[in-house]
């Protein structure tokens, strides 16, 4: 472990849960993992007992990407591990394939509605068709855009242009309803409430799920024991700022028990919500002081990566690089702390004030 980790604790150590088994966490909470394709290569989801409408079954808390092996993992749940039960509802806290991209295969297996906030589905639902304009949908686009920021890599630049699709290939679909959630509101799960805390910056509109009786907070990407929340601009809106909003959304939490029991999606459940809250504002704020220290002289994006990410970075990691590089120069240049002009090469720079 890191020492930032070291600072956190972990109730089950090391213990993962199998594949296609389950593990309690909590009174009517039981963890799964499911693989990626990606280097993050796997994902939290929550299955929580339920009953809605007098009937006895199952919530779902996000989905996995859209993989027949993923397919094949949830049937063995299905089989083996819900008592019998049926799945009643469909919670997705956000947008992005991982969590997403099986909602409308178990939402028609099971006949169950989704639950999503409205800006997140209604973004998974544009992105999902060919013509949906996502950041992954259009490589030309993508490809275009980081240029832009000075990424010159032939090899890289070609890696993004080619991965036109790479959305609906995780999400190929999103069912054509759902049940809105909203910030603050209250849902019962099971006979407990549990509240909706709505984020930004890493998702349009994030939804975490926190039980005051259980003291559990399920938080999706928002807060990651290990990793930070990847926090990106992209080609579909260049302009975007949301660092500050990521950081502004940590707030949200600052009234829960120190004792919480924090769910992330990534990584492993841990207690110390408010020390690993600390931690990323620490985290963002030494990333800032990098990115000025750069910019004493004109720089790209591109030329701030090998100081913020001093790791090697394959293609698939160093578009969200990028995109999170350029979100902290966003960051500084909407608070006045750098200029941004365009070469006669077309390439964006940014200059210390």
């Amino acid at each position: 472990m890191n020492p930032n980790e070291q600072k956190l604790t972990y109730p089950w150590g090391d213990d993962l849960p199998a594949p296609g088994a389950l593990r309690t966490v909590a009174d009517g909470v039981r963890w799964l993992r499911m693989p990626l394709p990606f280097a993050l290569d796997h994902i939290n989801l929550w299955l929580l007992r339920d009953k809605i409408d007098g009937r006895e079954g199952w919530t779902i808390i996000d989905c996995g990407v859209a993989r027949d092996e993923v397919k094949a993992a949830w049937e063995k749940i299905f089989d083996e591990a819900l008592d019998g039960l049926p799945v009643l509802r469909v919670i997705v806290t956000h947008m992005h394939p991982d969590h997403v991209g099986l909602a409308h295969w178990l939402c028609e297996r099971w006949n169950a509605p989704l639950w999503m906030t409205n800006t997140d589905y209604v973004t998974a639902r544009l992105w999902s068709r060919p013509d949906g304009g996502a950041a992954g949908a259009n490589g030309q686009r993508a490809m275009e855009h980081f240029a832009r920021h000075g990424l010159a890599d032939p090899e890289a630049l070609e890696f993004i242009r080619a991965r036109s699709g790479y959305y609906i290939n995780l999400v190929p679909d999103v069912p054509e309803t759902f049940h809105r959630i909203m910030d603050g509101q209250n849902i019962d799960i099971g006979g407990r409430q549990w509240r909706i805390i709505v984020g930004y910056g890493h998702a349009p509109e994030h939804a975490s799920l926190y039980c005051d009786t259980l003291r559990v907070l399920i938080s999706g990407d928002m807060v990651l024991p290990r990793i930070s929340t990847n926090i990106s601009v992209f080609n579909h809106e260049p302009d975007a700022n949301p660092l500050p909003l990521y950081l502004n959304s940590l707030r949200e939490y600052d009234d829960l028990p120190e004792d919480t029991l924090v769910l992330p999606s990534h990584g492993r459940p841990f207690k110390g919500l408010h020390e690993r809250i600390m931690q990323q504002h620490t985290h963002h704020a030494e990333r800032l002081e990098e990115v000025l220290e750069v910019c004493a002289q004109p720089a790209t994006t591109a030329d701030v990566l090998p100081v913020m990410f001093r790791r090697k970075l394959d293609h698939h990691q160093l578009g969200f690089a990028m995109g999170e590089a350029l979100a902290h120069m966003h960051a500084l240049y909407f608070e006045g702390k750098l200029t941004r002009s365009i070469g006669d090469d077309g390439v964006i720079r940014f200059t210390r004030v």
